[in-house]
């Protein structure tokens, strides 16, 4: 008999996500309050889904301006 795979978060609280993004906990609370990152409420707890932070942090990077050839 087969098992159930079972979806694995890996929760942080906001200050491990401070930590990890460099944002002060305040900016994150602001940030969430304006629901501009992604986040998980667990009762009246904050937790960061460290996947959905990834995405989220690769989806703010600013790439370079290509080289202008001359």
């Amino acid at each position: 008999m087969k098992r159930e795979q079972v979806a694995r978060f890996e929760l942080m609280s906001i200050k491990e996500a401070s930590i990890y993004t460099g944002l002060s906990i305040k900016t994150l609370y602001t940030m969430v309050s304006q629901r501009r990152i992604p986040h998980v409420k667990v009762g009246r707890l904050l937790r960061f889904d460290v996947g959905l932070l990834n995405q989220w942090l690769h989806e703010q990077t600013v790439l370079p301006m290509p080289a202008k050839m001359a």
